[in-house]
Parts: structure tokens; C-alpha cells; sequence
């Protein structure tokens, strides 16, 4: 009861990060039951849900090109998934808005899938295609094209750009779109172009994500005092005129850093290695 107790917590004040990994290894596990082929040992998605290469398929059923990204081919396939999520999106995070993140996550998945179904078309192939991996990538691509020269620490390598590590993961897919996986493979590639897109359009003063950021507030805040907002608040510093340009970026503020760092506290030693003052700060966050 009390790992459950620190789920729903985690789930309620951990970011738009992990829910939506929430969101992922849920419709996973709903999955199981419904279509999981246990003789054959595969998911058999049907095309409703599932993005089709053929126009005529999911141009009927639109939602597919959403979809299909929040459903995995196997455990592992959604755990390589998962874990490169949280890692883009936490550094996404760093720099970025709630709001920009899931508006970026749901589009890219959207450009993806379009890029998957046009190549296909003209390779004159058919099949259908699951996974967040197209995601995935937009997330970091974004975030290498906004701090390219981001250290990290990587076990057993040591401090790495963070161009690096984006570079190889690109890289690996261009080698491969031949060999196994092909619609994958451009499903991966077409997200990273998203993730270059988004980020500079955004430094221009252009943010794809906002069409869904008003959609996702006016439900938000449908029936709530205009004050309130279940996302974090950015607040800008007023700055002097000059004549130079300024990057009109919306940076994330001091509040939901605090909210991250105290997760990782969370993650490391537990809820219990908690002050009494930081179990209420979180307990008022998660009320706001």
C-alpha cells in the first residue's frame, strides 16, 4: 500500500514527464489482456489503433496518428522507451515549460507518423507502426539543438557532450533504415527533424507546442477561478530595450525546480528521507 501511496504521489506532483510515462506503461499493461497473441508471443494491434502506412486507413481514423505512440511491440521495446523519456524530458524540462513539453511529445508523434505513412507510401510498402521512439527523439534533438555542449556523466564512460550521445543514437538509426525496421527507423528520424524544427522555430519567437497548450488549459480550467492553472506558472524578468535580438524562449522558473529536485531526493533515499517542510511543500504544490 505504501508503494502505491508513493505512485499516486509521484503521479500527482512529478511533472508532465512521468505521467505521460505513466500513461505509456498503463495503456501497455491494459493491452496485455486485449491484444497480446500468447501462443505466438506478439502484440497484434488492430489498425484502429495502431497507425497504418495506408492513407485510406488512418485518414479515417485520425486519432491513430496520436495513438499508436502510446503503444509498445514488447516489455522491452516500451523499457528503452521509457527510459530515454525520462532522460530527454527531464532535460527538456530543465530549460522548458510543462505546456511545451506535452504540446512538442504529442506533435512530433503526429509528424512522425506522417513521415512513417509518406515513405512507405513511396517505397510502396504497407504495415503499421507502434511506439513513442519518434518521440523520444524530437525531445532530446530539441534539447541537444538548444545546449549542444551539455556535459553528462555516463557510467563507465566518463563527461560527454550531449551532442555526442544524440549524435550516436542518430547515427545507429541511419545505418540501420536499411537492414530491419525500416519504417521505425524513419518513424525515429523524422522526430529528430521535428525536435530541430520545434527548437528553431522557438528561438525565433515561434512555439508549435501552443495550440495545445490553450486546448489542454481551456479544458484545465474549465469550470475554475481564472487564477488557477494546473501547469507552472512562468515568470519572465522585465528586461531593458536593446537593440540586439533576445531569444524569446519561455524558460521554466525556480518553483518547479525545486519540485525536481525534491523528486530526486525521493528517487535516491525515498519519501520518508523527506523534511517535514519539504513533505509540505510538496503536499501545497500538488494542491495548486
Amino acid at each position: 500500500m505504501r508503494i502505491w501511496e508513493d505512485i499516486k504521489l509521484q503521479y500527482r506532483i512529478g511533472g508532465i514527464v512521468n505521467q505521460v510515462i505513466y500513461w505509456n506503461v498503463g495503456v501497455f499493461i491494459l493491452a496485455i489482456p486485449f491484444f497480446y497473441q500468447f501462443r505466438e508471443g506478439f502484440f497484434a494491434y488492430p489498425d484502429w489503433l495502431a497507425l497504418s502506412s495506408r492513407f485510406n486507413a488512418w485518414l479515417f481514423k485520425p486519432w491513430t496518428l496520436v495513438s499508436y505512440g502510446f503503444l509498445h511491440s514488447g516489455f522491452f521495446h516500451l523499457f528503452f522507451n521509457m527510459v530515454m523519456l525520462n532522460f530527454s524530458g527531464r532535460l527538456f524540462q530543465t530549460f522548458f515549460t510543462q505546456k511545451q513539453f506535452l504540446g512538442m511529445y504529442l506533435f512530433s508523434l503526429l509528424f512522425s507518423g506522417l513521415a512513417y505513412s509518406i515513405a512507405y507510401t513511396l517505397l510502396g510498402g504497407e504495415g503499421i507502426i507502434v511506439g513513442a521512439s519518434g518521440a523520444v527523439l524530437a525531445v532530446l534533438t530539441a534539447v541537444t539543438v538548444y545546449q549542444p555542449l551539455m556535459e553528462l556523466r555516463l557510467l563507465l564512460i566518463g563527461n560527454v557532450k550531449l551532442w555526442h550521445v544524440t549524435g550516436v543514437i542518430l547515427l545507429l538509426d541511419v545505418l540501420q533504415i536499411s537492414m530491419s525496421n525500416t519504417g521505425g527507423h524513419i518513424a525515429h528520424l523524422a522526430g529528430a527533424a521535428f525536435g530541430v524544427l520545434y527548437m528553431k522555430l522557438l528561438q525565433s519567437g515561434t512555439d508549435l507546442s501552443q495550440p495545445v497548450t490553450k486546448i489542454i488549459t481551456f479544458f484545465a480550467t474549465l469550470g475554475q477561478p481564472k487564477s488557477k492553472s494546473p501547469f507552472t506558472r512562468v515568470h519572465k524578468n522585465p528586461q531593458r530595450k536593446t537593440t540586439s535580438t533576445t531569444s524569446k524562449v519561455v524558460l521554466k522558473d525556480k518553483k518547479q525546480q525545486q519540485i525536481d529536485e525534491i523528486l530526486d531526493k525521493i528517487s535516491q533515499s525515498g519519501y520518508d528521507s523527506l523534511t517535514q517542510a519539504e513533505k509540505e511543500f510538496l503536499f501545497r504544490a500538488g494542491n495548486e
